[in-house]
């Protein structure tokens, strides 16, 4: 392949001007000498490497360096290791040469940064241990995640010249686990960005779908827009406010996501239009100027009281303050309005970047104490290294995409929990002690169990008793991972001590058999049962699970224990199979792995795929082949976490093959509706019916109906039939439960 070399540096230079412009941090000739020395060695070292798509692989570090500097807005020191993020992991580079060249600080950053780069590469314990690194980084220094965020974007923003499968993969990493660590550190430009690019990948179909649709009305929404505004803006003149005011659709993933949650088509979405009003104005005003504000949209326009949002007199986790409203125009349409002040505006689009940035300059902000917060009860669950890493994993994937609720000690102190806490995770909360201790609360002084979910205002008392003891039973109750962890160390506490008087029991039946106390002897006699480790064995023995005098099938050779041996191969009669779904010959076949061969698989049961879908192969633990569709809802949690496990699928043909879907339907009940509906499925449509349901409730129908279909275009052509009947307002194919 041919590179017009002439043309490339004149491109990388221009990127690197670029770059200069954006950080308007750095501004001294000191920074601008250090950015410089930076550059040159990363052009150097990188001199000879090309990305997938055949570009220098150098405008990689200077993009990456461009969002530090830009979109975050961080310091000298943070761009520096932006433009030298891959250099030690990918070229000859050292640590010590970062630190002889920059200083001690760099070498840090550069450092959690390299070994950051291998999270969710190929092996379990690997990728989640390494995903702990990156969080152990994070509890340090949060700058060194601020520019792996801007890595990942950077490298969403390319990933089109990945290979399918690596798309997904990535994809669902980012959905997973950076999108929503985004969320948690206030980066909603970054968030929001993130998202979109992963649902392009992951929902084609549906991106493209909603993003031409928001391409077409652009002209007229803004022109709404503009009409919508104009009282408002003549009433924030008069009253002599200064502020800037613009318009801006839904993210395309938020769009998706309401219609997918809700059932609604895009032209139903509650909220497409949304206008942003910024004040410029003093800290010490912000407040009352902003409610002022929102007493002239409200003199136009009738407010929704169930969608008022205050999170300036009560700030989210992450630091976000502004204050949501949602209201009706002349038109009928609903418009969410969002005031708040220049400075709230560049919290909430640089996030943790913004409240490191006042910090540094003395000024505190507000939610910057929460970050700090979660970035300690971070560190305490990290702490415990016998933490399983990939439940560890989910955990805080759950704690990163909850919604914050604000909940009062008796004392009137306020606590910020995720939507979902119990009074059990609020005792866990207020210290360990109380946690293990709580036997369960006063929730606005009436008495509620452990498991009671709090809302937002309850004032919590907590009841205890010295005897009480953690239970297993409690891992259900709690939503946070801090209260999970805690719950766990306790109960592995109370595991070990039953364990030690297992182990007397164990090694008094040796002796009295004549079981030598060996290693051997022990790993044979628990792997025999089934079992871990001996912990398990001397546990179960403890609690009586394992009674060890019914175990005789054994005979013992010079303190030796022998087992019998199976029947030799071959000899056995043979049983059925049930695991492996064997197929017949006419069935449609499915292409899978790298060369795509014909390999016996299972179907997910959790979203049914057939004939036409996109799918993948996912190896599991028995070793056996499901195949998921790439739309399954559990798809992501998978591929972000075992993508070495997942294989190519495709349809190969169309043969005559029937496959169960369940469709959901609902609409207006009329006389003779469900006797229109089965004469379409079952007579126009020549499909067999497997089960139906309707049920009727003030005049509207939902009903739900398994049919056998044979391909994805029979399927569509069934649902625009049953679409077309008089009364049915939306068919849907029922996907998987999360």
């Amino acid at each position: 392949m041919e590179f017009d070399l002439e043309e490339e540096k004149i491109e990388i230079l221009r990127r690197y001007r670029g770059l200069l412009r954006a950080a308007k941090n750095s501004k001294s000739r000191e920074d601008r000498k250090t950015i410089r020395k930076a550059f040159d060695i990363a052009l150097d070292k990188h001199s000879d490497q090309r990305r997938k798509s055949g570009e220098p692989y150098i405008y990689h570090p200077i993009s990456v360096a461009r969002v530090v500097a830009g979109e975050l807005g961080l310091d000298t020191t943070s761009i520096v290791c932006a433009l030298l993020h891959d250099t030690v992991e990918d070229t000859s580079l050292t640590l010590d040469d970062v630190e002889s060249l920059f200083g001690n600080k760099e070498r840090n950053r550069v450092d959690g940064l390299t070994k950051m780069s291998g999270v969710f590469e190929p092996g379990t314990s690997a990728q989640a241990e390494n995903f702990r690194k990156m969080l152990l980084t994070l509890s340090n220094d949060v700058r060194v995640i601020l520019i792996k965020l801007a890595d990942r974007l950077d490298n969403m923003r390319t990933l089109d010249f990945m290979r399918p499968d690596k798309q997904q993969k990535i994809a669902s990493e980012t959905l997973y686990m950076y999108a929503p660590l985004a969320h948690r550190l206030g980066l909603y430009a970054i968030k929001t960005e993130l998202e979109d690019l992963s649902l392009k990948y992951k929902e084609a179909e549906e991106f493209e779908l909603i993003n031409s649709r928001l391409r077409k009305t652009k002209d007229v929404r803004a022109r709404f827009i503009r009409s919508f505004c104009a009282p408002i803006k003549r009433s924030l003149d008069e009253a002599g406010i200064k502020y800037s005011i613009k318009g801006r659709p839904k993210s395309i993933y938020s769009i998706w996501r309401k219609m997918q949650n809700q059932q609604v088509s895009f032209e139903e979405v509650y909220d497409v239009f949304a206008v942003r009003i910024v004040l410029d104005t003093d800290r010490d005003k912000e407040k009352s100027e902003i409610w002022r504000t929102y007493s002239i949209v409200t003199d136009y326009y009738q407010p929704n009281p169930d969608r008022l949002r205050d999170w300036i007199s009560l700030p989210k986790g992450n630091g976000y303050e502004s204050l949501h409203t949602t209201v009706m125009s002349p038109s009928g349409k609903w418009v969410e309005i969002q005031i708040r002040s220049e400075r709230m505006d560049h919290v909430a689009e640089k996030g943790f970047a913004a409240h490191w940035r006042y910090k540094e300059g003395g000024e505190s902000t507000v939610g910057g104490d929460q970050i700090d917060k979660w970035l300690t009860q971070i560190r305490d669950v990290l702490d415990n290294e016998n933490e399983d890493a990939i439940e560890f994993i989910d955990e805080l994937a759950m704690d990163l995409q909850s919604n914050d609720i604000f909940v009062f000690t008796p004392n009137g102190d306020m606590i910020t929990l995720p939507q979902g806490a119990s009074t059990l995770d609020f005792a866990f909360k207020v210290h360990s002690k109380v946690g293990e201790t709580c036997i369960g609360g006063k929730v606005n002084h009436k008495l509620v169990p452990l498991s009671h979910k709090l809302s937002s205002g309850d004032q919590i008392e907590i009841l205890t008793n010295k005897r009480q003891r953690p239970k297993e039973e409690w891992l259900k109750f709690v939503a946070t991972s801090h209260a999970r962890q805690k719950i766990r160390h306790a109960l592995k506490e109370v595991k070990r001590e039953r364990a030690e008087e297992g182990k007397d029991i164990v090694e008094k039946w040796m002796k009295k058999v004549g079981i030598h106390s060996t290693l051997y002897n022990l790993e044979s006699l628990y792997r025999r049962l089934k079992l871990a480790s001996a912990q398990d064995l001397y546990h179960e023995v403890a609690t009586g699970l394992i009674k060890l005098e019914e175990i005789t099938k054994f005979s013992v050779k010079q303190g030796k224990i022998v087992w019998p041996k199976g029947p030799k191969p071959g000899t056995s009669s043979k049983t059925a199979v049930t695991e492996k779904y064997i197929k017949p010959q006419k069935e449609d076949t499915l292409l899978i792995g790298e060369n795509l061969q014909k390999i016996d698989y299972n179907l997910a049961q959790c979203c049914n795929p057939i004939p036409g879908d996109d799918v993948f192969g996912f190896i599991t633990v028995s070793g056996g082949i499901k195949i998921q569709r790439q739309n399954c809802s559990n798809a992501t949690n998978m591929l972000s976490k075992y993508a070495y496990r997942m294989m190519k699928a495709r349809w190969s043909s169309k043969a005559e093959q029937q496959f169960e879907v369940k469709l959901s339907f609902t609409g207006i009940d009329d006389l003779g509706l469900v006797n229109q509906i089965t004469q379409i499925i079952s007579e126009d449509m020549e499909v067999n019916m497997r089960a139906i349901k309707m049920e009727t409730h003030d005049g509207i129908f939902r009903g739900y109906v398994s049919v056998l279909i044979m391909n994805k275009n029979h399927l569509e052509d069934l649902i625009t039939k049953l679409k077309n009947v008089s009364g049915v307002h939306t068919v849907e194919r029922v996907k998987a439960e999360s």
